[in-house]
């Protein structure tokens, strides 16, 4: 299949539009879908056998809670949204039974990972992210199935995991932190980027107070303390006593996280019919993405270590790349913004050419590389959850753009 090649004065026809919806379409249900069923889904327990090469090759038998978490909240959510396939909602029902399977019910966290068959392999305390994720696939498990108690539980886990990350003796292991003499953070914008973002989720299918609060308390966090105006950048660490980490830590800007967490609070935006905050989340979100990219090689960096040092990780990963191109979805579908429609098309040429591992069955996307994306690898993992969020979000945004029909040509938004 050939890439769509667009340029700025075919960018905004159907025609153009309309292949790149087939080429998404291609993406998801010729390539990815049928690596996951042949290669990495367990038919047997449910689940996802994570380490698994781009040859298909299954390296380990254990499994994560993390993925197996997002990997159900695709299924729910290709079943609710795209494909109404008995087979994934029943996919979701098998690895959320695996996941509830391989918890200790006195255990703080589900496990960091365990066995084929959802025995704990106490390798390491699990995280507040595994809970989350788990919500976030009860949640779109109870959308597709229609079943209350799904929703119930997700709002229970979600409360219980920010009612413990507000204590103040909760610390999480920073296993992404610039400096060593730094290993356990206190305040840490990833949290709050998935804990409003599954606020968004369960509140678009019920109405909760409890949770609306719990959705304005991590908007005031993200806009305000994980906001340095001097820089117009979203560090990823703050102290809970609001007082500074020091230049090394205050400097640090996982710009990746920022780029996602401005656009979940677009989709947030959208969710409160809030133009102000939209129209603030867009504009960070547009900054975040020219500091994020890299001219030289293309794409797009996704950890600043210093951001007066302009000090970045020089290594590229595919998840920072498709959290722009859905910011950049958004925009489209909501402002036809031209700048989102060039930003998206040009990342899209640079992971169709760097990304894309089209000599091998199923055509898998790397997961990451060197700054140039020249380095040959086996892979260990396949990205199950960002890959194909970004490909149904693709999907769904381009049909509503080409459905509507409303794109005007001549008055594209600067």
């Amino acid at each position: 299949m050939n890439s769509v090649q667009i340029n700025k004065q075919t960018a905004l026809t159907n025609e153009t539009l309309y292949m790149m919806l087939e080429q998404y379409k291609q993406y998801l249900f010729d390539d990815y879908l049928p690596f996951i069923d042949e290669y990495v889904y367990d038919k047997e327990h449910g689940g996802y056998f994570w380490n698994t090469s781009y040859k298909g090759k299954q390296l380990s038998s254990h499994k994560r809670t993390w993925y197996d978490a997002r990997g159900t909240w695709v299924y729910s959510y290709l079943y609710k949204v795209l494909d109404p396939n008995p087979q994934y909602l029943e996919r979701a029902k098998q690895t959320l039974q695996l996941l509830f399977k391989s918890k200790d019910t006195c255990a703080r966290f589900w496990p960091w990972a365990y066995d084929q068959a959802g025995n704990d392999l106490q390798e390491r305390e699990g995280d507040i992210y595994g809970n989350l994720f788990v919500a976030e696939a009860l949640a779109a498990y109870s959308d597709a199935s229609g079943e209350k108690d799904a929703w119930d539980e997700a709002k229970n886990i979600l409360q219980e995991a920010f009612s413990l990350y507000q204590t103040k003796e909760y610390r999480y292991l920073l296993e992404y932190s610039p400096t060593k003499d730094y290993p356990e953070a206190e305040e840490i914008l990833g949290h709050y980027m998935i804990v409003l973002h599954l606020c968004t989720t369960l509140l678009r299918l019920q109405a909760d107070a409890e949770l609306e609060e719990i959705a304005d308390y991590c908007l005031e966090a993200l806009l305000q303390k994980h906001y340095d105006a001097e820089l117009n950048l979203m560090p990823e660490l703050r102290s809970k006593a609001g007082s500074g980490l020091g230049e090394s830590l205050d400097q640090f800007v996982y710009i990746g996280h920022a780029i996602e967490t401005l656009w979940m609070i677009m989709d947030e935006a959208k969710r409160r019919q809030d133009q102000e905050l939209f129209d603030l989340a867009a504009s960070r979100f547009k900054f975040h993405v020219e500091v994020a990219k890299d001219d030289l090689f293309g794409g797009f960096f996704h950890c600043l270590d210093h951001a007066k040092e302009n000090r970045f990780l020089l290594d590229k990963v595919l998840w920072a790349q498709e959290e722009v191109m859905v910011g950049c979805l958004i925009l489209m579908e909501e402002r036809s913004d031209e700048w989102a429609y060039l930003t998206f098309q040009k990342t899209l040429q640079y992971l169709q050419q760097q990304f894309i591992l089209d000599h091998l069955p199923y055509r898998p996307w790397k997961i990451n590389g060197n700054r140039q994306m020249n380095r040959e690898e086996e892979g260990i993992r396949i990205e199950n959850y960002h890959h194909p969020r970004h490909l149904i979000f693709g999907i769904l945004t381009l049909q509503k753009i080409i459905n509507r029909n409303t794109l005007n040509l001549n008055s594209y938004e600067k």
